[in-house]
């Protein structure tokens, strides 16, 4: 349905819930401020452009977007790719592909190719997220340790050579501001996660710097006075042969864009029990990106971290993401000029920090448990993410998925010979079709066939959706399930999360062995228990009696076939 969030929501909207939107998303606006400043400078902008992107950018994606809670702004992902076009194309470059790139999110929502990015593999995504994490950081080390460099190389061998041959100009009050801004950091988000630990980094930071006149750079010492009003719209030339140079960094700035707002909206729905409206999201993306350029702005997409703390602190409709973008601007309309006092140090700490958060080393690591050929896609999307360019990192990411994906069919896949004689005899009945089993209440029945795989999985989300009350035991058939693959394990992982915290018992049945094998290596036979993973249906059927206080049936007795409770995809 492409109709915005906010139209709906206003339909049936209440001063309580105005007076919540509101103070959440002053204190995401307040939250957002050093990211954004931060985000413009580590891309190769000023730091005006960087709120800018946010006031303008988050304005239309609240206003127009598919998700109640997205925040939108300038994020960490986007860094690497914006940096590198500005050097290659320059900074009109930049802003013509940046408006490429909200046209063909347009044209994607319009198409409705948003169900279609969650079909993305999971070692593709942790892969090139793991591979921008290592990237942000490498931009930082200079002005973390304050090293004197007149101009950093945009390749990472390139930049980490550079530091090495100028590790002896570092600036111990640097290091030391950066270091300590670091740690108050990490030492804040384990007393509360409401107000984020880089604000109190960066105004203690600031005072420190201003009181004690330590010689640090500065925002004002290397970009001048933030100006205190918004720019005039303005336009930029180019022709064909543009639009044709420039058709790859927008497609990566586009893909990168959906991939991040899509992903941004599943876990804010994760945390409030809503849905978003994909297509709607990807067209308020594109809008954003569109018009944000004319003001000078760099791309724009959802921003998980800053989303999760408008949810936290009670947003809960797209009035949040409003107010968030208004705060902005009265903070640059009236404090701007502050802003020239923040010392380089403690945003290249903040950004240290955003780093660490987005590189997804705990999903990194539990891959390379996985089956080997998920642990190929996702070294080689990392590596060519980090080496060479993210679009090449995406596009080799997923060739090579689906490659691996045919082989894994082709070696899965098994042909019966069977000659039948004359005549029309049946077909030997199932004697395990669940339609022969005694099913007891308050237990449902679903059975997998075929390899799990990224596809299989999504049509087993929505099978698993069609539930609207939780049964008490939830039986997973696997008998002809030959084989499974990172996405699968991941949904099996959640289906397991979610169904105990709806005190729901799940069990596994018929489980072959390399399905088995990659579910131990992950670590979720532990997690599940022994005792919930059974050879054939009976002996789920008989754990699930187990479980509800019931008599077990004996094999041979009779009874009356219950009615089916699988739900069958029907799309």
């Amino acid at each position: 349905m492409l109709v915005p969030k906010l139209f709906t929501v206003l339909k049936d909207y209440s001063k309580e819930r105005f007076y919540s939107d509101v103070v959440a998303g002053v204190i995401v606006g307040i939250v957002a401020l050093p990211l954004a400043i931060a985000f413009g400078i580590a891309s190769g902008v000023t730091p005006e452009q960087g709120l800018i992107t946010a006031i303008i950018g988050g304005f239309i994606v609240s206003f127009l977007g598919g998700s109640k809670v997205q925040i939108a702004g300038p994020t960490g992902a986007f860094i690497v790719i914006v940096y590198g076009i500005i050097q290659q194309y320059g900074f009109e470059g930049l802003l013509i592909a940046t408006v490429m790139a909200g046209i063909i999110l347009v044209i994607m929502g319009l198409a409705k190719f948003g169900s279609l990015i969650k079909f993305i593999p999971h070692p593709v995504i942790v892969g090139f997220t793991s591979g921008i994490a290592l990237l942000i950081f490498s931009t930082q080390i200079k002005d973390f340790l304050g090293l004197e460099i007149k101009k950093v190389p945009s390749e990472f061998i390139e930049k980490i050579i550079v530091y090495a041959e100028h590790i002896t100009t570092i600036n111990y009050y640097s290091f030391a501001l950066a270091g300590g801004s670091l740690a108050l950091m990490i030492l804040w988000s384990k007393l509360t996660k409401k107000i984020p630990g880089s604000l109190i980094a960066l105004l203690l930071a600031t005072a420190v710097t201003a009181i004690f006149n330590l010689p640090v750079e500065t925002i004002g010492s290397r970009f001048g006075e933030i100006k205190s009003s918004l720019p005039s719209p303005h336009g930029f030339s180019f022709d064909l042969a543009t639009i044709r140079n420039l058709i790859m960094p927008a497609t990566t700035i586009a893909l990168l864009a959906a991939i991040e707002s899509l992903l941004s909206a599943v876990v804010a729905d994760g945390m409030i029990g809503s849905k978003h409206r994909s297509n709607m999201e990807l067209i308020a993306q594109g809008a954003a990106n569109i018009v944000t350029p004319f003001f000078g702005g760099i791309p724009v997409t959802g921003a998980i971290a800053r989303t999760a703390t408008n949810i936290r602190n009670g947003g809960r409709t797209p009035v949040a993401g409003i107010i968030h973008a208004v705060t902005l601007l009265l903070i640059m309309l009236f404090f701007g000029k502050f802003a020239m006092l923040i010392p380089m140090p403690v945003l290249a700490a903040i950004l240290v920090m955003v780093a660490y958060n987005m590189s997804e080393w705990k999903s990194f690591i539990a891959i390379l448990k996985y089956p080997a050929e998920d642990i190929i896609v996702l070294i080689t999307t990392f590596l060519l993410t980090v080496i060479f360019d993210l679009t090449i990192a995406i596009e080799v990411g997923l060739v090579l998925s689906a490659f691996l994906f045919m082989r894994r069919m082709a070696s899965a896949a098994k042909v019966d010979v069977w000659a039948k004689g004359i005549g029309d005899e049946e077909e030997t009945p199932d004697p395990m079709n669940i339609e022969r089993k005694a099913v007891p209440k308050d237990v449902e029945v679903f059975e997998i066939n075929g390899p799990f795989f990224f596809g299989a999985a999504e049509k087993f989300k929505e099978a698993i959706r069609q539930i609207e009350n939780p049964p008490r035991v939830r039986i997973i058939r696997m008998r002809n399930v030959l084989t499974i693959d990172a996405t699968g394990i991941k949904v099996l992982e959640d289906l397991l999360h979610d169904s105990r915290k709806e005190n729901t018992l799940l069990i596994l049945s018929g489980v072959h062995t390399q399905p088995v094998v990659a579910l131990q290596r992950a670590g979720f036979m532990d997690a599940i228990g022994e005792q919930n993973i059974l050879g054939n249906i009976d002996d789920a059927l008989d754990r699930a009696r187990e479980f509800l206080g019931l008599e077990r049936i004996g094999r041979s007795a009779d009874f009356t076939p219950s009615v089916s409770r699988e739900k069958e995809d029907t799309k």
